[in-house]
């Protein structure tokens, strides 16, 4: 595995030190609740949304290394975050009413964490006030909803959502909605309904950020076809060097090149190295003769527990990430590309990229390819922000 030099990490620093680095996607509120679950409750189980457990979530102090997470604010300044899109999920397993009320106690329950570290963090709702906040040294806390789902086909949801700072939303998670083609579910819409089109439409005219990740590629086509503004990835790669459903294909990696929007590359391993794609296709096949739902993720991490223990992990590197950045630098452009590490979105990172104490090593290994210091730039935070900007305006 390549390792970044020790003038690449120096550089990588101060760069970051003045040019925000923005993740596009962590779900640290979500750990949080498992973090706390006073009965055990998986990382993505339905029970840690209790009133209790969200209580208790957001006393947790991030100030102190938390080592059964990949998130805290030890860490996220030993990694120069700037600013991050902190992910307000809820599990698919949550429909209709029970859906919306999770995402509106998760909003609140980033609000709350910021107001418990106002030393570290600052909420944002614009791309001024996450620059303010950067300037002021605190890290931007900007919120994205993962999943269509959680608006329960309402477009007053959405925009109560809009007005309570949500900036992206996430058309599905790992299943259909019903106006919405996910990429790890049968096909049943062809790509976006006539309501899914609707949704896109309003998205853009309240400035909230149309996020593609998890959506087939027909509801990718889809929602940049309709759509009068750039469009994001929050935490996706390149299906062309990982053919794993969940990533993006080159002809919409160029359509989103010309959309003007930007695709946040993931280190999420089963999506950036193929060898860890073919191995999840081996576990979803596994469980499927077990009569068990891959795309529910408690069961899912439930079933890994053993299915590990035959068929082990391959390895994946920061070499593997860095294969994604130039590929969609090389396809859509350095100025259609960002980061969206999903920390605390899944069980294990990358080597090298453990926490988030690791972008400088990212960084540096690109400076030291002969990236230059705009271009990483770029990539760190002024797309997304202009972006973002785009949106607000």
């Amino acid at each position: 595995m390549p390792v970044a030099s020790t003038q690449g990490r120096a550089r990588a620093a101060e760069l970051l030190a003045r040019a925000p680095l923005v993740d596009g996607h962590n779900d640290l509120p979500w750990a949080l609740r498992a973090l706390v679950s006073p009965d055990g409750a998986e990382q993505f189980g339905e029970k840690s949304t209790s009133v209790d457990v969200f209580s208790a979530a957001a006393e947790v102090d991030l100030t102190t290394r938390q080592p059964a997470l990949q998130t805290d604010l030890v860490r996220v300044r030993e990694g120069r975050l700037g600013m991050q899109f902190w992910s307000v999920w809820v599990p698919c397993a949550l429909a209709g009413d029970a859906a919306v009320t999770a995402v509106l106690e998760q909003v609140e329950l980033v609000r709350a964490i910021a107001a418990r570290h106002p030393d570290h963090l600052a909420l944002a709702t614009t791309a001024d006030e996450a620059e303010a906040a950067f300037a002021a040294g605190r890290v931007a806390s900007l919120i994205g909803a993962e999943g269509g789902h959680s608006i329960n086909s309402s477009l007053g949801v959405l925009r109560a959502l809009r007005r309570l700072g949500v900036r992206y939303m996430t058309l599905t998670h790992n299943e259909n909605t019903p106006w919405a083609d996910s990429a790890t579910d049968e096909p049943v819409h062809g790509g976006l309904t006539d309501f899914g089109r609707e949704v896109v439409r309003e998205m853009n005219r309240i400035g909230m950020l149309v996020d593609l990740s998890h959506v087939a590629p027909s509801t990718m086509r889809d929602a940049l076809e309709v759509g009068t503004r750039p469009a994001i990835f929050s935490h996706s790669s390149c299906r062309a060097v990982a053919d794993h459903p969940r990533n993006v294909p080159d002809d919409v990696l160029a359509s989103l090149a010309a959309n003007g929007g930007v695709c946040m590359i993931t280190f999420v391993p089963q999506f950036v190295s193929q060898r860890f794609a073919e191995w999840d296709a081996g576990l979803r096949e596994a469980m499927e003769e077990a009569g068990q739902n891959h795309n529910d993720l408690a069961v899912r991490e439930r079933f890994i527990r053993s299915y590990v223990q035959r068929v082990p992990t391959p390895e994946v590197t920061v070499e593997d990430v860095v294969a994604h950045l130039e590929h969609a630098r090389e396809v859509a452009g350095v100025d259609h590309i960002g980061i969206g590490g999903d920390y605390d979105g899944v069980r294990a990172q990358p080597r090298g990229l453990e926490d988030v104490s690791c972008y400088p090593a990212l960084f540096g290994e690109l400076l030291d390819r002969g990236w230059s210091e705009d271009d990483c730039a770029k990539l760190a935070g002024g797309n997304i922000l202009r972006v973002l900007r785009d949106a607000d305006a």
